[in-house]
């Protein structure tokens, strides 16, 4: 048997940074990953001599607690800053959507529309002061705003994408706080040697600290004893904690606790939205905006991110690098078909939609197919009495997931935030003092 003061759950970004925080406290850590590979939704795999990201991510300015932490991990200044340009796709046709002028051309709306909808979206954030967004229905909030048409039209089919049948319930407060994330959003960044280096990072630190980092280490169990805490890992090997910390998604931790514990942990309701990315390796760039919402039914994926406009093509080698995105429950039949029928299909509805540039078979060196099952909570109105608590009652279980993250938007940014709040809570326990619960 095995000891240890704290042990975390989960080696994605939000283990990994309380696991960094806790041992710069000098407080002896053990984290366990059960995959072979650290990062969560940050993690990678090889091309062309380099490490790639398997789903996308970007830095942002407003990142109030990723961009310190990546300050103390001396990458902040290596972070490549770029202005970005957004998209649209409506009914095949690609338009910018950057400017007031580039509105006034999206032919998908009429003219009248396209005016309410850029003076709406200019008066959002003031249009939604003084009011209980947390208990107000996107589709309701958007629908008066906007009117039915702009709704149907542009909404319907971006919440109905990123939340399922459930999207026009979500919380208007989820939107808010996007708005709020994203006010400068025409820049983005990318750190130097992508995310990997962020992870490589974290993982060095950590145990430079003393603290210890497993791989392919999954909990089969997990157990409060009153005193300690007690996990079964694989090979029958038991391990001790004075705490744990779990970073995981709780459907998934309650298929591990065991006798009080499963009983007191909190059960909030949530259904979760995973996601299929394929990644296209072309040998020629695209219209260069890094993002673009699909409105069109017929492409089945829902957004094309144009990576290397962000990061430049020297980051792939020589190679550009889109990302076609569907968020999809994990029990769907798109996220159970096989990954090579993914792309085949993928690739035909990719080329029709830029055929105009043109985009050719010879254009694309490769594309992978990767899925996440536990990407976005879909939260229902008045989460925010119903978010459960950081700290499991009577246990000595401490929680750090994205359904605590709410309501900020589910990020890297709100995940480093969150770790920082509940490694608080821990180190006032081990201090003896008692902090607010996050």
């Amino acid at each position: 048997m095995t000891g240890g003061t704290v042990a975390i759950l989960g080696g994605g970004i939000s283990g990994l940074a309380a696991a960094h925080r806790l041992t710069r406290a000098g407080i002896p850590v053990t984290l366990l990953e059960a995959s072979d590979q650290l990062g969560g939704l940050g993690t990678f795999f090889p091309y062309r001599h380099r490490w790639i990201e398997r789903f996308y991510h970007c830095v942002l300015p407003t990142d109030e607690h990723l961009l310190p932490l990546l300050g103390e991990l001396g990458l902040r200044d290596g972070i490549s800053w770029r202005s970005t340009r957004m998209g649209m796709i409506a009914d095949g046709t690609r338009y910018p959507f950057n400017s007031p002028v580039d509105l006034l051309r999206f032919k998908a709306l009429t003219p009248f529309q396209r005016i309410r909808f850029g003076a709406v979206s200019v008066l959002l954030r003031r249009l939604g002061r003084g009011k209980d967004l947390d208990r107000l229905r996107t589709e309701d909030w958007l629908r008066g705003l906007y009117g039915d048409v702009i709704w149907d039209r542009v909404f319907r089919p971006m919440f109905g994408s990123k939340f399922g049948p459930s999207f026009g319930d979500v919380p208007a407060l989820y939107l808010w706080q996007r708005l709020g994330r994203e006010k400068n959003v025409v820049t983005r960044g990318y750190p130097a040697g992508g995310y990997k280096s962020i992870i490589d990072a974290l993982r060095t630190s950590i145990e430079a600290g003393g603290g210890t980092v497993r791989t392919g280490t999954p909990v089969r169990s997990l157990r409060d004893r009153g005193e300690t805490m007690e996990l079964t890992l694989p090979g029958g090997e038991t391990m001790e904690a004075d705490h744990v910390l779990s970073t995981v998604p709780l459907p998934l931790l309650r298929t591990l606790a065991q006798g009080r514990l499963a009983e007191r942990l909190p059960d909030p309701g949530l259904a979760y939205q995973g996601v299929v990315n394929a990644l296209c390796f072309l040998r020629r760039p695209l219209d260069g905006h890094y993002w673009a919402p699909v409105l069109d039914a017929g492409a089945e994926f829902d957004g094309v991110i144009e990576m290397s406009a962000l990061t430049g093509p020297e980051t792939y080698g020589g190679r550009h690098l889109a990302y076609l995105m569907r968020y999809t429950g994990r029990d769907s039949a798109l996220y159970a078909e096989d990954e090579r029928d993914i792309a085949a299909r993928w690739r035909a509805r990719f080329l029709r939609l830029y055929a105009d540039l043109p985009l050719t078979e010879d254009d694309i060196e490769e594309i992978r197919v990767f899925k996440a099952p536990f990407v976005e909570p879909v939260y229902p109105l008045g989460y925010l009495d119903r978010r459960p608590p950081v700290e499991v009652p009577g246990t000595r279980l401490l929680l750090a997931t994205t359904a605590h993250i709410y309501p900020d938007v589910t990020s890297w940014n709100s995940s480093v935030g969150l770790a920082k709040r509940v490694t608080e809570l821990l180190l006032a326990r081990h201090s003896g003092t008692r902090v607010a619960a996050a």
